[in-house]
């Protein structure tokens, strides 16, 4: 995003929630070039601005960095575009989003690399590659991590084809700890889930479905955090983790001092595989939806810190696509307009996870994930990146009115508390509530 010279803004009044900084007061926040120029209590900034937002009775936090969307260009514009995509993300107050390779072709050069981050794309927030760490993602040849880190990429990985052979796996994270380059890995040993189109459990078997066993995932993990060990230095980072057992396995690479990394997805605290009713494709995703056990762990571990950030794994789809028989449907649900008031319905309200705790998992958790610098918090010098939210604000989700291409959400309807008023990415106002 690019900043004008000289343009400011003056959030004034606000509760000012900054875990890296270890901020939680009410202060006022100089927004200058593109930059935070002043942090102060109200009526204390030394600096005029040009423009002021008053922040009373909100939280202003740093702005939300989501590690994992799908955005889908090159190649699938019908269901996104990076233009609408990032609008979306403006919307549930992102200003960063890291985008999937699992495109069309796939993103395994630095030339798509470059391409992704072109102004002509159209994006309103701040979009950081990840790219294939195998060749069109076939889990064979490495691409080339050098090439891609410098055109731009902040990670690797073959999401939703995860890489299978253990040797092809230990070699990325060998040279993933070379470059300090982050791995992240869909876990799935997608030879235990073929045709496998929801969680294996008693609503599986009700509705005649083919179950996945939440060993498909753990297992991976677990071979994943055993190689990650064995290279000082390599980052493993797993996705859309959902189920206990996989928390275990982070859990003890964490002990051991690894550079384990996870995030945890709204869908997954929220749902579980019991909310699968008539066959609605909206509640088809992957990883699936999983047990109330499950759901339980996951929202322990985004309390007590084995979980890094939530992630929304936003993947939207068109109607024909998800309209159809359960077993033929896409995975995938859209996820970014809705994050912020599922983790204060759910996990805020819900399982009384404080509010710091929500907002760190939403910033400098992500921002450690994938040391981007100067992200994450509203720290003099860092960047003008701020969310603006009301966390009492009642609402209802309408998914027809998303800004999203697609309206692939089970959530439409839903009475949600936690709203994002106002959006500002490297200084400018990019998105404010009607």
């Amino acid at each position: 995003m690019n900043q004008r010279k000289g343009s400011s803004i003056l959030i004034k009044g606000g509760r000012l929630i900054d875990p890296a900084a270890k901020i939680d007061a009410v202060m006022d926040v100089l927004l200058r070039d593109g930059r935070v120029a002043e942090v102060a209590p109200p009526g204390k900034t030394k600096g005029t601005a040009h423009n002021k937002l008053d922040a009373r009775g909100m939280v202003v936090a740093p702005g939300f960095i989501d590690l994992h969307v799908h955005l889908r260009e090159p190649g699938q514009s019908y269901k996104e575009s990076i233009a609408s995509g990032t609008a979306a993300a403006a919307a549930g107050g992102f200003t960063s989003v890291c985008c999937m390779p699992n495109t069309q072709p796939v993103v395994d050069s630095p030339e798509w690399v470059t391409w992704l981050q072109h102004p002509d794309r159209g994006a309103v927030v701040n979009v950081f590659p990840i790219a294939a760490a195998t060749k069109a993602s076939k889990g064979a040849v490495l691409t080339d991590f050098r090439g891609l880190q410098r055109a731009g990429a902040v990670a690797a990985t073959d999401d939703g084809k995860p890489i299978l052979g253990d040797e092809i796996m230990r070699e990325t994270l060998r040279l993933g700890a070379e470059l300090n380059f982050p791995i992240i890995q869909h876990a799935e040993d997608t030879r235990m889930t073929e045709h496998c189109s929801m969680n294996e459990s008693a609503t599986s078997f009700r509705l005649g479905l083919r179950g996945s066993k939440t060993a498909a995932e753990a297992s991976i993990v677990d071979r994943d955090v055993q190689l990650a060990q064995q290279f000082n230095g390599a980052r493993l980072h797993v996705a859309h983790l959902s189920t206990s057992d996989a928390l275990k396995a982070v859990r003890r690479g964490k002990r051991s001092k690894a550079h384990v990394t996870c995030e945890v997805t709204p869908h997954h605290f929220t749902l579980t595989d019991a909310d699968i009713r008539d066959y609605d494709a909206n509640f088809k995703m992957n990883p699936p939806l999983r047990s109330e056990s499950d759901r339980e762990a996951l929202i322990v571990a985004l309390a007590d810190g084995t979980v890094d950030a939530i992630a929304t794994d936003h993947a939207p789809h068109a109607p024909h696509e998800k309209i159809i028989e359960f077993e033929r449907a896409a995975f995938g649900i859209t996820g970014l307009e809705t994050a912020l008031a599922l983790a204060i319905t759910r996990l805020h309200l819900g399982a009384k996870i404080p509010l710091p705790r929500i907002v760190e998992l939403l910033t400098a958790g992500p921002a450690r994930v994938l040391t981007l610098a100067g992200r994450g918090t509203l720290a003099r010098g860092s960047h003008a990146d701020v969310t603006i939210f009301d966390p009492r604000k009642r609402w209802t989700f309408d998914a027809a009115k998303s800004r999203s291409k697609s309206h692939n959400s089970p959530f439409d309807g839903w009475q949600l508390t936690g709203k994002v008023l106002a959006t500002v990415v490297g200084g400018q106002l990019v998105y404010r509530a009607d």
